[in-house]
Order: C-alpha cells, then sequence, then structure tokens
C-alpha cells in the first residue's frame, strides 16, 4: 500500500511536465484531424509507441508528404476509374463492377511501389479513399482516352477481359486531383 502512494507521487511531477507542454496545433484537413505536437515528431513505424503522441493521439506522420504532394491542402489524392456505357447497359451490373474492380486492382498493384500510391493505401489511408467513377460510350472513346493518358505521362491500367480481349475499363494509379483532373473533365459521372 506504503509503495503505490510512493509511486503515484513519482509520477505526479512528470504528468504535470506533459500538461504544461504547449499546446499541440490541430489542423483539420478534407476529414482528417492532423495533430502536430511541438516536442515530439513521429516516423511511420508499424510501432504503436512510436505512432502515439505525447497527448495519447495518434499523430498523423504523412502529413510532410501530403503537403508535398498536394499543391492545395484541399488537393485529394483520387483514383479515377472509367467505365464503357455501352457494357453498362447490354452486361449484367455484376459483370461491369467486377471490370471495375479489376482495373483498380490492377493500377495500384502495378504502382505499388510509387509514393502517392502508398499514401493512398496506408492503412491511415484505407478507410478514407477517393474514386471518381466515369464513362465512355464506347471501345473507341476508351482507347482515346488511353492513348490521351498514355501521351499525357499518367500511369493507369487499361483492364481487357479474356479470353475475348475487350478494353472493358481504365483505372489510374492514385494521384493528388489537381494533376489528373484535367484529363476527365469532359466525362460523365457513370450512373
Amino acid at each position: 500500500m506504503a509503495s503505490a502512494v510512493i509511486s503515484a507521487a513519482f509520477r505526479l511531477p512528470i504528468i504535470t511536465r506533459r500538461l504544461s507542454a504547449p499546446a499541440p496545433r490541430i489542423r483539420f484537413s478534407h476529414s482528417t484531424i492532423r495533430i502536430a505536437h511541438p516536442r515530439r515528431f513521429t516516423t511511420a513505424s508499424s510501432s504503436m509507441s512510436q505512432q502515439m503522441g505525447e497527448i495519447g493521439a495518434v499523430v498523423d506522420a504523412s502529413s510532410r508528404n501530403d503537403e508535398n504532394s498536394a499543391e492545395k491542402p484541399d488537393d485529394v489524392v483520387v483514383q479515377y476509374v472509367v467505365l464503357r456505357r455501352d457494357l453498362i447497359d447490354s452486361w449484367p451490373l455484376g459483370s461491369v463492377v467486377t471490370q471495375g474492380c479489376h482495373a483498380s486492382v490492377a493500377a495500384i498493384w502495378s504502382f505499388k511501389d510509387d509514393p502517392v500510391t502508398l499514401q493512398y493505401c496506408d492503412p491511415q489511408h484505407i478507410d478514407s479513399m477517393h474514386k471518381v467513377t466515369l464513362e465512355v460510350k464506347g471501345e473507341t472513346q476508351m482507347m482515346n482516352l488511353a492513348e490521351k493518358l498514355k501521351l499525357g505521362g499518367i500511369s493507369h491500367k487499361l483492364w481487357m477481359e479474356q479470353p475475348e480481349n475487350i478494353p472493358t475499363c481504365i483505372a489510374t494509379k492514385p494521384y493528388p486531383k489537381s494533376q489528373v483532373s484535367s484529363f476527365f473533365k469532359k466525362l460523365k459521372l457513370c450512373k
């Protein structure tokens, strides 16, 4: 019993010092709260102790990467998925959705070492992924878009359904929206 009292007395000054530290800055950015504590910065690691700030809140270790990869704080990282309207009208809905899933996963896997893809798939961001699903009229428009993306240096995956060898979908690797939105501005949202 006496040791518990002594132990609590020794911990009190430590708690007092932590509470008297300068207040952390809290920044709200597109449904993510970033807490930057003035005395502690964390690095990306799987260790919980390194990811925890002194005040007990998880600190977003990728906030520096967000600022470098995006010109504006609200420049969200997004993956574009483009489906063919003629297939939506003639194939079962599940089959068309599956084509989009194949293309999306293939694009992410193909560019798995890209810094923006790593940020997009980071465990801290996995529940807030952004995708924009658009449509083109048919195969000709799909192939024209693929060529336009290739010429523009936009990394993407053109999914070809096998064994028929039919181009069904395009998915980009994740990009900050400001870098790629101009390639898709004339396309309609898929409905």
